[in-house]
């Protein structure tokens, strides 16, 4: 009987200890207001549940590496309703709010010395390349730079932050749709959804000008590229064939490739498909003159930008660390 009582606390702790950070928090759309400034990210719930990732061979505009389609389960998370604006990252950059910072109050997920986190150099050149700032999404960041934005973020209000997964981030866009886009697949609709070549003018436009997806996500379709933290494995579908996949993460093992999702201002309609996956390169710095290349810009990439995601389910303190990429990644 001692035993029995006994095997049944521990698997009580265990069960508790797993599900406490998850079953704690109230599951709904909220903002995340930043101590010191007027400036807030929105974060829209996103249920977890089970998509095809990827797209059928039918599919125009597909590529081999969206295929075979395969079912991926991912669990629940929040993520940003729109992408970060210069506005926001600029705070990361300048830092002036960092002193504001009190004990954070909105979460108990990251215990994390804000001073300790490494800030992103001001750039030699203006890499708005003149198509604006206020309400504009932020582009030309490296990954690393956009993964230590999350850690900034999350030692300042003590809720965990990172880049979605890619398996996230389409799971994010599709919001219940098997079609080529998140609002289904005649692509003549796509013009109210997105920015891409055909009516970008050739420049990026203010976050949250054209219609949201079924989740309330805004420009997930074009405007900018948005990054992810998966290294980019041209055949990783194919090698999942045949296996369950829950929340699947590509790490990182190189720079280069790196998986970015959703197409941008200056590409076609195939490319802002909600299964398109693109890449990024070494000539993405060309232009920049520094000896080694910067890990904080992409002078050359003014169609990459990013929004964040906070999991239901906070990992360790331990784990936090490998999602901010401490080691040095360009």
């Amino acid at each position: 009987m001692i035993k029995r009582l006994h095997l049944n606390l521990v698997v009580l702790i265990i069960t508790s200890s797993l599900g406490l950070n998850a079953q704690s928090k109230d599951f709904q759309a909220y903002e995340q207001k930043i101590t010191g400034t007027d400036l807030s990210v929105e974060m829209v719930a996103i249920p977890g549940g089970v998509f095809s990732m990827g797209s059928p061979v039918s599919e125009k505009g597909r590529s081999e590496t969206e295929g075979p389609a395969h079912k991926v389960e991912v669990d629940s998370f929040w993520m940003a309703k729109m992408e970060i604006t210069w506005e926001l990252y600029q705070l990361f950059m300048e830092r002036e709010v960092d002193e504001l910072r009190t004990n954070p109050t909105d979460g108990q997920e990251v215990n994390l010395d804000v001073d300790g986190v490494a800030g992103a150099t001001t750039p030699y050149i203006d890499m708005t390349f003149g198509m604006g700032t206020e309400g504009y999404p932020a582009v030309c960041m490296t990954q690393f730079a956009a993964s230590k934005f999350c850690e900034w973020l999350s030692a300042m209000t003590g809720n965990f932050y990172r880049l979605p997964t890619e398996a996230e981030w389409e799971y994010a866009c599709r919001a219940g749709a098997g079609t080529a886009y998140s609002f289904g697949g005649n692509m003549d609709e796509l013009k109210d959804y997105g920015w891409f070549a055909d009516n970008s003018a050739g420049k990026y436009h203010k976050v949250g000008q054209k219609k949201p997806n079924a989740w309330g996500l805004y420009d997930m379709h074009g405007n900018v590229s948005e990054w992810t933290l998966d290294q980019f494995i041209p055949d990783i579908y194919e090698q999942r064939k045949g296996k369950k996949v829950v929340n699947p993460f590509e790490r990182p093992e190189k720079t280069y490739p790196r998986t970015v999702r959703g197409g941008s201002w200056q590409d076609s309609p195939a490319s802002l498909r909600s299964a398109s996956r693109w890449y990024s390169d070494k000539r993405w710095k060309i232009r920049d003159p520094q000896f080694p290349k910067s890990k904080w810009w992409h002078t050359d990439a003014p169609f990459v930008g990013f929004r964040i995601v906070r999991p239901l389910r906070t990992p360790v303190a331990e784990d936090q660390k490998k999602y901010w990429q401490e080691k040095h990644i360009n």
